[in-house]
């Protein structure tokens, strides 16, 4: 028989709003720089009716295990 194992990622959030005052190259640009210094990537990108943006980001989790 066959063992199966599923690896299950863990992530880590960080969701915010943006305002609507803010424009889409200073969004790009702040997006940008959390993913590329920070580790995180997209997951999504609301607009809301009102002109906010709710940014969710995440990013894996990394589990070190004991080694003695």
């Amino acid at each position: 028989m066959a063992t199966v194992s599923a690896v299950v990622a863990e992530y880590e959030f960080d969701r915010f709003w943006l305002p609507r005052t803010q424009s889409r190259k200073t969004v790009c640009r702040l997006l940008t720089d959390r993913a590329e210094y920070g580790g995180w990537e997209l997951d999504r990108v609301r607009l809301l009716p009102d002109g906010r943006r709710r940014v969710t980001l995440r990013r894996r989790v990394i589990r070190v295990r004991r080694t003695l």
